[in-house]
């Protein structure tokens, strides 16, 4: 049985291609791929913030405002429950605990850090909630 391995075909001491010839230069060596990757990741984090920001403002305009608190589900991400002045309430969901921060505070949106007292008792549930629930207890 004949053993395989491996070889590494970039040259150790400059990261050139095989034969002595540098990379051309519209490829990025793998240093700056490194090196760029976390300036993605920021962006696009950034967008994500920006886009939620812009879904919380959406929810608060047609509820006369709105107040939130953040929830973790784990690996998931982080969920932003909603709530509006007129008791509608919904909830979005960000890929990290600082997405939804951000998101949170780039609408302006007054986070409480526990859903009890007066954020709670805003909350207006109706039919269909009550019978999701009574369901759920009801093993439906």
């Amino acid at each position: 049985m004949a053993e395989t391995q491996q070889v590494d075909q970039s040259d150790e001491s400059g990261g050139s291609a095989p034969g002595g010839e540098s990379a051309p230069s519209g490829e990025s060596a793998p240093s700056g791929e490194a090196e760029a990757a976390p300036d993605r990741r920021a962006a696009r984090a950034e967008r994500r913030a920006a886009r939620l920001a812009r879904q919380i403002n959406a929810f608060a305009r047609r509820h006369g405002g709105a107040e939130g608190r953040l929830a973790y589900l784990g690996q998931a991400g982080t969920r932003i429950v909603l709530v509006g002045e007129d008791g509608g309430w919904g909830d979005l969901v960000a890929p990290t605990h600082a997405v939804a921060r951000s998101a949170a505070q780039k609408a302006g949106l007054t986070l409480h850090e526990s859903f009890d007292g007066e954020l709670a008792a805003k909350v207006r549930t109706g039919p269909y909630e009550w019978k999701r629930m009574a369901g759920i207890q009801l093993g439906g």
